[in-house]
């Protein structure tokens, strides 16, 4: 297939996936608890909450040295005062937090109950703790610490967890995760989930099991389409309905919630009627060509499709017909097409896309009220490499997509590529390619090299700026972007990716406020490549700065769950204001255990060296001054 056609339906298949992330979704308000049921008071709204990623939650206090009859025996609230807190909070509002303790330890329920549920949410666990959230308070996804577990269980974070029936007709298992992208305690993760509640026939029975379409941590799918039929440990009612409450474990441990978003969602009713067509033949540039000729054929069908000509290329095609609205509501109507086309509904044109060997997906938005409406679709075609395609659905924000085209108009998938998967081995592997900086097209990295690491910790390196542009965990890079067809040189991370920065870390500064140079100027940056280190086969990157010799070198840590950058500079001289930066972000705070959190808490820095929080254009930059001759540092995540 020609690579532009391979590209158009990268773009138009997502319209066959999950549909409902494509519309708003309703945030759940944090200001005050009133979106719950009442609860003891272990939970609470606050501003922001910061937790030490080194204290265990189930940590005992050291034990005070043997008090003398001189001394005066501290309280238990003198001392617990000033024993390091795991998790302490500021007043405020956007964040929901569970302090639980002996006496207050209740779970939490949501004032609505829903079905169908697209959710989002960010939650941060400090250090040994737990929690778990429940669809319509029945089926748990865990919350768990699992920060560096390798072979995940259904008891880890993301887990659908089981339940402790003896009966055997009443045991469920669980379902582990498919891997574990979690993040280091103290850290917002975000996890999304398409949950489909069970249904049930007109006299109460159930006909349809509790479904999890997807779950998704950090990025990373880790549920798909998993089936639960009866429900998890520890349910608000141990028996099955078609809606329920939201339920937040509240007695195992302290839990931070923020950015909670939901769509309650259902199936949707819209159809089409009376399509009929138009077709003609010939190289028309716009609908106007043709609209007035006398057809070639002419005909009506149940369904709208592409398939109305032998012919699969120099035609103009005009669809007529009737949609039904079942309620009032904001529309979505979805476009997937080859070539141009345009689109109209009671007379008002939403779509008009006239390029005859164009292609791609649009959506037309329209607020209609229940009824029937006349639309209008028109589709031409020159271009002889693209086969013809329309794809027709349309939606709303609390509704399952509706297809309203026939399948052999819109096939899902009809060109499947197999993926090209690349592994490390026992060696690091190396592979050169290009990178979209957290996934921007527009922010395409074009001199970069990915290096994956036996240890599954890996990391993208960028030699036009001396650079370390992100890391992840797990499995390396997906190359099929880059090697398929033509290819477009990029590949894709293969895990939860951690993006940092993509300018020059390494600088001479003329003052405090000067930024540091976005990429290697010419004259003063010159990349030198790299070499293999004999010891360990990982490369050592190299590159000149105003006579300065640096060499780079990253390596994990702590049982793979952190990246060392070990910066060696050689020629440093006497000029002074040579500073490096070690990330950026739109927060950086300073932690208890003496590590930065970045970013509003999406990493940490861990670094010996005497640092810098600065701002600079609208962000935070932590920085160091290079007195000597290295800079190191640990990314942890």
């Amino acid at each position: 297939m020609h690579k532009k056609v391979l590209m158009v339906f990268i773009a138009m298949t997502g319209i066959t996936g999950t549909y409902a992330q494509d519309t708003p979704m309703k945030a759940l308000p944090l200001q005050d608890m009133s979106a719950f049921k009442q609860q003891a008071g272990n939970w609470q709204i606050v501003g922001d909450v910061t937790i030490d990623p080194t204290i265990d939650i189930h940590h005992e206090p050291e034990k005070a040295a043997a008090e003398t009859g001189k001394k005066k025996k501290k309280s238990k609230e003198e001392s617990a005062s000033k024993a390091p807190q795991a998790v302490t909070f500021t007043a405020g509002k956007g964040v929901l937090l569970n302090m639980n303790d002996e006496s207050k330890k209740d779970n939490l329920i949501s004032a609505f109950e829903h079905g169908d549920i697209e959710l989002e949410l960010e939650v941060m666990l400090p250090k040994g703790s737990n929690s778990g959230i429940y669809l319509q308070g029945r089926y748990e996804v865990q919350l768990l610490d699992s920060w560096g577990v390798k072979n995940p269980s259904f008891s880890d974070i993301g887990g659908i967890y089981r339940n402790w029936e003896s009966e055997p007709s009443k045991i469920y298992m669980g379902k582990a995760p498919l891997s574990n992208p979690a993040k280091a305690p103290g850290l917002w993760q975000k996890m999304t989930i398409s949950f489909r509640a069970p249904k049930f026939d007109a006299n109460g029975n159930k006909i349809t099991n509790a479904r999890f379409v997807s779950v998704e941590l950090n990025g990373v799918k880790i549920h798909d389409n998993v089936e639960v039929p009866l429900p998890t440990g520890g349910p608000v009612e141990n028996n099955e309905k078609p809606t329920g409450p939201l339920m937040i474990q509240g007695d195992h441990g302290p839990v931070a919630f923020r950015n909670v978003r939901y769509k309650l969602m259902k199936d949707s009713k819209v159809s089409v009627s009376d399509v009929s067509y138009k077709a003609f033949k010939g190289t028309f540039g716009e609908v106007d060509d043709f609209a007035t000729l006398k057809p070639v054929k002419s005909g009506t069908s149940p369904e709208l499709t592409a398939e109305v000509l032998d012919d699969e290329n120099m035609y103009g095609i005009i669809y007529t017909g009737k949609v039904t609205i079942p309620e009032d509501e904001t529309y979505y109507f979805d476009l997937s097409y080859t070539g141009g086309i345009t689109f109209s509904i009671n007379n008002q044109r939403l779509i008009d896309e006239q390029r005859a060997d164009g292609g791609g997906r649009n959506r037309a938005t329209i607020a209609l009220k229940a009824g029937t409406y006349p639309f209008e679709i028109a589709n031409f075609k020159t271009a002889s490499w693209m086969p013809p395609r329309i794809g027709f659905t349309a939606q709303t924000a609390s509704t399952y997509p509706v297809v309203l085209n026939a399948y052999g108009s819109f096939p899902p998938d009809d060109e499947p590529t197999s993926p090209i998967l690349i592994h490390a081995g026992a060696e690091p592997k190396l592979l050169r390619a290009f990178i979209d900086f957290k996934g921007d097209e527009r922010q395409r990295l074009t001199h970069t090299i990915g290096v994956g690491d036996p240890a599954r910790i890996n990391y993208v390196y960028d030699l036009a700026a001396g650079n370390l542009a992100c890391v992840w965990r797990g499995d390396f890079v997906n190359a099929t972007p880059m090697w398929h067809d033509r290819g477009d040189g990029s590949f894709r991370p293969l895990g939860a990716v951690q993006y940092l920065y993509i300018n020059q870390p390494l600088a001479f500064l003329a003052n405090a406020n000067e930024a540091f140079p976005a990429t290697g100027k010419e004259g003063e940056f010159r990349s030198k490549g790299y070499t293999i280190e004999e010891t360990t086969a990982r490369p050592v990157f190299k590159y000149t700065y105003q006579g300065l010799e640096v060499e780079d070198k990253v390596y994990p840590e702590d049982q793979a769950r952190s990246i060392t950058h070990e910066v060696t500079i050689k020629n440093r001289g006497t000029k002074t204001g040579l500073y490096y930066k070690l990330a950026e972000g739109s927060s950086i705070t300073l932690n208890p255990n003496g590590s930065y959190a970045i970013d509003d808490k999406q990493y940490y820095i861990k670094t010996s060296s005497a640092a810098t929080i600065r701002d600079v254009n609208g962000k935070k930059e932590l920085i160091v001054a290079v007195d000597g001759s290295s800079v190191k540092y640990s990314i942890i995540w």
